[in-house]
């Protein structure tokens, strides 16, 4: 079993990262989410019938010196249980890699699957979930279990000043992950809304963004022009003159 995307880089971020990274494909916390992953795996989708599902826990992927973190829902069972990297193989992937190569934050614009050779320039892509839930649906406790790695992802991750939340769970896995870190809590509590941007007592930012699931951008809950802007702000908020 080996970790895909290793991390490019060295030092105490890269090194906890990896062990991160490790750990993550090991997990078995959650037996309804394993079982799950492996019946995809093995039953697949007709258009990928000729393709291996990588079936396991999906670790974070991206620049161990980012300086913007980005927070989604789960691996998409089709998508990354499917190809092994954060968002890639299916639509949410498309705008998000499409998106990050516009801004000079991905080396290319196509997310193909883990080991392709893209790479992020100051970006780190990770989740509230590293499974994929049934339904798209964790259950709160699978996202309970699921935590720790989110929370040592961010405390290695020493040079993040905005936290992109993809989604109100994104949003709130942040906030949960503060708190298990022993922050104070920001208050007013930060309320999920698109393009909301948080300023947090630590430092940075908390900026809300719409999930670009398929849902969301086939039906204009989310448009190109309101997707670009957040990561325009995000850029903006990173990068204060």
């Amino acid at each position: 079993m080996t970790v895909p995307d290793p991390h490019v880089g060295r030092g105490k971020s890269f090194t906890a990262l990896r062990v991160v990274a490790e750990e993550v494909v090991r997990c078995r916390r959650c037996p309804r989410l394993r079982r799950h992953c492996l019946e995809v795996a093995a039953v697949k989708r007709a258009a990928y019938q000729e393709e291996t599902y990588w079936g396991l826990p999906v670790p974070g992927f991206g620049d161990p010196r980012a300086w913007l973190v980005l927070i989604g829902l789960a691996p998409g069972a089709h998508g990354s249980n499917r190809t092994g990297r954060m968002f890639t193989g299916d639509r949410s992937g498309d705008w998000l890699y499409a998106e990050l190569h516009r801004q000079g934050l991905a080396s290319r614009a196509v997310s193909e699957r883990a080991g392709d050779g893209l790479r992020l320039n100051g970006v780190f892509i990770t989740a509230a979930g590293r499974c994929a839930p049934p339904g798209n649906k964790p259950l709160p406790a699978e996202l309970d279990r699921c935590r720790p790695f989110l929370v040592r992802e961010l405390e290695a991750l020493r040079d993040v000043r905005v936290r992109l939340a993809l989604g109100k769970i994104g949003h709130d896995a942040f906030l949960a992950a503060r708190r298990a870190r022993g922050m104070a809590d920001v208050k007013p509590r930060p309320r999920f809304g698109h393009g909301a941007a948080h300023e947090l007592p630590e430092g940075g930012w908390l900026l809300d963004s719409y999930h670009p699931s398929q849902q969301n951008t086939s039906t204009g809950v989310l448009t190109a022009a309101m997707w670009r802007s957040v990561f325009d702000a995000a850029v903006r908020l990173g990068n204060p003159v």
